[in-house]
C-alpha cells in the first residue's frame, strides 16, 4: 500500500470515529484500536487471496469492512449491500471523502439484484451457512467468497457443509485472537 493509500484511509477512520458518536459502526471500546482490530484486519484479504479483481460485492458492509477498505486502499470498484440507511449515509459520504471507486446499495443482501463478482466478501454479519446462501446468487461462477470470521468459525463451517459443497482456505486471523479467515469457492447447495 503506497502513502496516498494510507493517507486516504487515514481520511476514512477519522470520519468513522467522528461518525461513531452518533450511529453505532464499531463498538464504542474499539475506537483507540480501530486499525488493528478493523482497518488491518480487511486489508490481510490481499495477502491471502492474491491479486484482487477489479471488482467485489460486500455484504452487509456497516462500517465499511472489508469492502470499503479494500476499495480505498487497491482501488477495486465495490459494492456495499448495507440495509441500514444509516450506515449507507456513512458509506457514501466515506467513499466520496476518500475518492474510492464504491457503490453503495441501500437494500436487503437477498434483495439486491447486481451482476456476479468475482469476489464476495463478509466480515462479522451471519454464520457461514447464511453467509453461503447470501453469497451464491452474486458470486461468479469461477469466484470466492472470501469471511472474516471470529472464534466460532470452525463450528460455522462444520454447520456449513451439511448444506453446502465447497472448496475451503483456512488461514488464522493475523489481527483476530482464534479468528479465522475462510477462503470458499466451487459452491454448491447439496
Amino acid at each position: 500500500m503506497d502513502a496516498a493509500a494510507k493517507e486516504r484511509l487515514d481520511r476514512f477512520v477519522a470520519l468513522l470515529l467522528r461518525w461513531n458518536i452518533a450511529i453505532n459502526l464499531i463498538a464504542r471500546g474499539d475506537a483507540p484500536h480501530v486499525w488493528q482490530r478493523h482497518v488491518e484486519d480487511s486489508l490481510q484479504l490481499p495477502d491471502l487471496l492474491g491479486p484482487l479483481p477489479e471488482r467485489l460485492i460486500d455484504l452487509g458492509s456497516g462500517g465499511g469492512f472489508p469492502g470499503l477498505v479494500l476499495s480505498i486502499a487497491f482501488g477495486v470498484r465495490a459494492d456495499l449491500i448495507e440495509e441500514d440507511q444509516r450506515k449507507c449515509a456513512f458509506l457514501r459520504e466515506a467513499a466520496r471523502v476518500t475518492g474510492a471507486p464504491a457503490t453503495v446499495h441501500a437494500v436487503r443482501i437477498e434483495q439486491a439484484t447486481l451482476p456476479p463478482a468475482p469476489l464476495v466478501t463478509a466480515r462479522a454479519l451471519a454464520s457461514v451457512d447464511r453467509l453461503l446462501g447470501y453469497a451464491a446468487p452474486l458470486l461468479a461462477p469461477d469466484g470466492a467468497c472470501w469471511f472474516l470470521k471470529g472464534r466460532d468459525a470452525a463450528a460455522e463451517l462444520a454447520e456449513a457443509e451439511r448444506h453446502w459443497s465447497m472448496q475451503v482456505e483456512r488461514h488464522a486471523s493475523r489481527t483476530g485472537s482464534g479468528g479465522m479467515v475462510l477462503g470458499i469457492s466451487r459452491i454448491a447447495r447439496r
